[in-house]
């Protein structure tokens, strides 16, 4: 589990990089003023949430609680509504796209980043689960 958090965290994370510097160089010719914010917050929350993803994978290798992997994948959601829905409505002014649709997943990915962070938080009032090693009397 604490690798597919590192390895989602660090794919997040070039993507994020590569997401803006496209914005900051690509975009600004292409969409409006309004549009490229838009596109800005999309790739910004996607970095602190994959940073977090990161977060959540070392943690793992260091203690373990059942809430842990669960904070994780809110986050991994959150990434997915919030941020995936502002990329998409960056360009609604170049493709055909429903945002009727779009604007009600964005406050659902914000709610899952909230949820992830509460989560992380009550996972530190767990105890460690008990790993057993192959020998081990236990």
């Amino acid at each position: 589990m604490r690798k597919n958090f590192l390895r989602l965290g660090a794919v997040l994370m070039a993507l994020g990089v590569v997401f803006g510097a496209f914005g900051a160089h690509g975009l600004k010719e292409i969409v409006s003023p309004e549009k490229l914010g838009i596109f800005e917050t999309a790739t910004r929350y996607q970095i602190y949430h994959a940073f977090a993803l990161l977060l959540i994978g070392t943690l793992l290798y260091f203690r373990k609680t059942s809430l842990m992997p669960i904070a994780g994948w809110l986050f991994l959601g959150g990434i997915a509504c919030f941020s995936g829905s502002l990329y998409l409505l960056t360009f609604t002014d170049i493709v055909d796209l429903p945002t009727g649709i779009l604007g009600p997943i964005t406050p659902i990915g914000g709610l899952l980043f909230v949820a992830g962070w509460l989560v992380l938080a009550a996972s530190t009032f767990q105890d460690n689960e008990k790993r057993y090693r192959k020998g081990s009397s236990e």
